[in-house]
Formats: structure tokens, sequence, C-alpha cells
């Protein structure tokens, strides 16, 4: 047996919960593979080319296989439930990415975060149905009105901290839902917006057809999820995400080393603001309608769970609590009565047995 496969194989022995974690992972990717569509050999196939790389490369090649296999899905099903069951998770990816921002790197919690996501999505419903602005100018204008009230939020909560910082951004959250619902001359109150206008480039529209179903939508969430990916590693490999880690640790010896605690957590509430916008703008094209009742409090404890249950700071591991928790009542629909009571165990035991996340942050 070469050498460098016994190396392996030791790596693995000595940390037997990380790679078991691994593998149960993608035995779960293989699963929904076949429920998707995909062919049982073809998924089988995928499953075994992850094992290899991750026994003969460390995981590197793993996510350009990865991105293959993205590119590749919507093509191995006709089924659009599916597809739309994939954008959805997207969505959510994105909204846990810009949480994690907040309380990742900062260490501020935030339980109103799906506010941002509402006002990018009224952002974008109200500009395209009123004024019929192009979707791209309404997702530009949704980042930058969700990032003023990012500021707009985070400017009176910059003293607060613990129980305190939770009910003003619970509140906040609350406040945002309750002007959707009763705003009726802006927003349509309960009766929401519809007919917003799907996303077009040189006149061909993104929207669902005959022949591409949801299929463009799905390879411009994928497109988005890779910018935000991107740009968040950037984020958090620079200065200032270095100044957002100094703040989580320890905000006093940060502001001794120099770090401007107001200037940092403004510009952490808004960039994180601003990844929800992006979400609410995709959200809002891609339903052609919102309501009030898509941004209530258990989105923004869902999504809270997400970054928890991945790994909290740790970007691979919130893309992986996201995935898990959106899709999960999806692949338990069978089970109804049921998929909430496996979906808060499930949840209650990754607390006990890893309370850290699934990938927590190194």
């Amino acid at each position: 047996m070469p050498g460098f496969l016994i190396r392996r194989l030791d790596q693995l022995r000595k940390r037997p919960l990380f790679w078991g974690i691994w593998v149960a992972c993608l035995i779960g990717i293989t699963i929904f593979l076949t429920l998707v569509g995909m062919p049982i050999p073809y998924a089988l196939v995928i499953f075994a080319l992850a094992i290899v790389s991750i026994l003969f490369s460390r995981a590197k090649y793993l996510p350009i296989l990865i991105i293959i296999l993205l590119a590749i899905m919507p093509w191995t099903s006709q089924d659009q439930y599916w597809l739309r069951v994939l954008i959805t998770v997207g969505i959510y990816i994105m909204l846990a990415l810009g949480l994690n921002v907040i309380i990742g790197f900062t260490g501020m919690l935030d339980l109103g975060y799906i506010a941002f996501f509402g006002i990018g999505a009224y952002t974008t419903a109200l500009l395209t149905t009123h004024f019929h602005l192009s979707w791209w100018l309404c997702l530009l204008a949704s980042i930058v009105v969700a990032a003023i009230f990012g500021v707009l939020r985070g400017l009176p909560t910059l003293r607060l901290s613990g129980d305190y910082l939770a009910i003003v951004t619970l509140g906040f959250g609350e406040i945002a839902r309750m002007t959707f619902a009763n705003w009726v001359g802006l927003t349509g109150g309960p009766m929401g917006i519809r007919d917003i206008t799907p996303p077009s480039v040189f006149g061909f529209s993104f929207g669902f057809s005959a022949q591409w179903g949801y299929r463009l939508y799905y390879y411009l969430i994928l497109v988005l999820l890779g910018l935000t990916v991107l740009t968040i590693t950037n984020l958090r490999n620079s200065r200032l995400g270095r100044a957002w880690v100094a703040i989580r640790e320890d905000e006093t010896a940060a502001q001794t080393m120099g770090v401007n605690l107001s200037w940092n957590k403004t510009l952490a509430y808004a960039v994180g603001a601003a990844y929800g916008g992006a979400a609410g703008a995709f959200f809002a094209s891609f339903n052609m309608f919102v309501s009030p009742n898509s941004f209530t409090f258990f989105e923004s404890a869902i999504v809270l769970c997400m970054v928890v249950i991945g790994g909290i700071g740790s970007i691979p591991g919130v893309i992986i609590g996201a995935s898990i928790l959106a899709a999960f009542p999806e692949v338990l629909r069978f089970m109804s009565e049921y998929r909430y009571l496996i979906f808060g165990l499930i949840m209650v035991i990754m607390v006990i047995f890893k309370p850290r996340g699934i990938l927590p942050e190194r």
C-alpha cells in the first residue's frame, strides 16, 4: 500500500468524527440526488469520486467536483419541483452567509435579520412593478437600501449586547413585518405585490418556460452564491475582517489596539444587511410575488439555526448547515406530520454532541 495512503488512513483514524460527518454528508447528497431524479449509477459514481478525492488529495479537488455536480444537476431530471427546492436552498445559503457576517465574524446577536430580506424583496417588487426598472438595477437598489437600513438599525445598538441587543433586533424585525402588512398604499398590505418582472438579458427572460423550466433561475442563484462566497471570504481575510474577529473575541482588547468599534460594527451590520437585500431581490423575482407572511420571526430563527448548526464563523460550515436545514423539510415531506419533530430532535442532538457546529471555524 502506498505510503501517502497509509498516512491518509491514519489521519482518518485519528479524527473519526470529523471524517464521519463528511461521509455522512456525502451519503445524504447521494440520496438527495436519487430523489431529484438522477440515475442511481450516476449518483454512486459521484459518491465514489468524492471519497477518492478525500483519500488521495486531502479533498482539494472536492470543490471542483461539487461545482461540476451543481452544473449538471438541472439536466438530470425534468422534475421542476426539486429544482425549485434547490433554488430555495440557494436563497437560504445567501441569507445564512449574510447573517454569519454579523453573528459569526463580529459576534453580535441578530434575531431580526429577515427584515433585510424583506426590505430587499419589497424594494425590487416596487421598482419593477411601479417604475418598470430592469431587475439588475433593482438588485443594486435592494443591496443599497438594505445596507442603509442596516446602518440605521445598527447605530442605536452599538452600545448594547446580550439580551438587550437581542430584544432590539427582534423588535426591528417585527416592526419591518408590521410595516409590510399595514402600509397598504405602498406594500399592498396582506395581499402583497404580485406580477413582479423576472430578470432578463437582451430581452431574454430568466422566468419559467416550457423549454428551460427553472434552470436559468438555478444558474443565476449559483452565480450569486459564487459572488457571495468569494466576497465574504475576501472580507474575512481582509483587515476589516480581522477587525471584526478582534471585536468578537474581546471588544476591550480590540479597542486598545486601535480598532474603531462603532465604525466596524456599523459596517458589519451594513454588509450583512446587503447580502440579505440581494437574496430578497432574487426571492421576489423568483416567486413573482411578495407578502408579509414570508418575513416572519420564524424565518429569522431558521436562518440563525443554519448558522449555529453549520458552525458560527465558518463559511463552509454555514453553507452545509443551510443546505441541510433548508432541504430537510422537503426531503421529509412524506412524513408531513412528524417532519418538524424530527427536525427539532436533530437540532437538539447537534447542539449536545457538536455544540460548535458541523464544521466549526478553526
